[in-house]
């Protein structure tokens, strides 16, 4: 188990000498923000955050991510040439040494709260998202912002997009994502790329829009769709949790014995009424998951890939970007090595 930590670049408030003095951390996952959705990401870019990374004691472990555009997910005309715009970009990483990408596969949005700073009693925020606000949301009028979200879309051009998808369901959404997937990996097979999908996040439709990546039964036909060790997953239990139908520790155990786990995220969530969660402090006794048990899976399997402490709450008066601050977020990474390191001298 290699552990890494979410690195904004050079405007993260968290940097990274703050993130070489956690205990047991060896790697980083970032990306290139500042290239639009669908060009190709110059190889002397790459280089250079690499070679940063590598100046204060770190390694670049996990591309996260290489957004796909979403032409690429309508399934428009336009999208050969953007996947192979995409292709390039993968020859431009591998080249860099860089063998681990995370992507998603999610219609106009990233991952989706409904509060950025819910109060706990103990005075530390987290992110939540509450099934009733959500229905209330309109994404049209501009009003919704998340960080790590395309911010790119004005009102007009988020009406058009999301008019776009009048037109795809789920099972036109699979098809393109079959269609990208058949494209993709033989280059990353080629090249020894391995891809990560993540989850939806939260794993169900939002705002109209469908979402395929969700349970059990996606994951197996996900991982049907290309058989080969570079086309996995990136086992966010957190998100998979998301939902009281989902048992977060099969999904991972299945993805685990078919050997195609090729990044973690762990993060805990609290289950509440409905498909609503607030998110939590990483150890078992405060969320919903048996983060013991996800540990104990990966080692059961001998998983040495990358895994990074997700979403913190805010802590100690910290500010920043919600949920990726330093303090709660290097606990996690620190109560996950020992967790491992417990298990590990146990089974001897």
């Amino acid at each position: 188990m290699e552990m890494t930590f979410r690195w904004y670049g050079e405007d993260d408030p968290v940097t990274l000498e703050n993130i070489r003095q956690i205990p047991t951390m060896r790697g980083i996952v970032s990306a290139i923000y500042d290239v639009p959705v669908g060009e190709v990401w110059p190889r002397e870019r790459i280089k250079q955050l690499k070679e940063t990374i590598e100046a204060n004691g770190l390694k670049l472990s996990v591309i996260e991510s290489v957004p796909v555009h979403e032409d690429i997910k309508l399934g428009r005309d336009t999208r050969d040439q953007l996947i192979d715009n995409y292709i390039e970009t993968i020859r431009n990483l591998a080249a860099e040494g860089v063998n681990v990408v995370c992507y998603n596969f999610m219609p106009v949005f990233d991952w989706t709260r409904t509060d950025l700073a819910y109060r706990y009693e103990d005075g530390s925020t987290a992110l939540i998202f509450d099934e009733e606000v959500s229905k209330k949301m309109d994404p049209i009028n501009g009003e919704l912002s998340l960080p790590g979200w395309d911010s790119s879309y004005t009102k007009e051009s988020m009406k058009a997009v999301m008019d776009a998808y009048a037109d795809v369901d789920e099972e036109k959404l699979w098809e393109n994502l079959a269609y990208f997937i058949k494209r993709v990996m033989p280059v990353a097979e080629e090249v020894k790329v391995k891809m990560a999908i993540h989850p939806d996040d939260p794993p169900y439709s939002i705002f109209g829009l469908p979402r395929i990546i969700t349970n059990k039964a996606a994951v197996e036909r996900f991982l049907d769709l290309y058989d080969s060790e570079y086309n996995g997953v990136t086992l966010c239990v957190g998100s998979y949790a998301s939902t009281p139908d989902n048992d977060p520790i099969e999904i991972l155990r299945y993805a685990l014995e078919r050997q195609r786990v090729n990044f973690m995220h762990a993060r805990n969530i609290k289950l509440e009424e409905g498909k609503s969660f607030k998110e939590t402090a990483h150890p078992s006794e405060y969320g919903s998951i048996d983060m013991f048990e996800v540990v104990k899976a990966l080692h059961d399997h001998n998983w040495n890939g990358p895994i990074r402490p997700d979403h913190g709450r805010m802590i100690w008066g910290e500010t920043g970007r919600p949920g990726y601050g330093l303090y709660d977020r290097a606990l996690g990474a620190t109560y996950l090595s020992g967790l491992w390191e417990a298990i590990d001298k146990i089974k001897g």
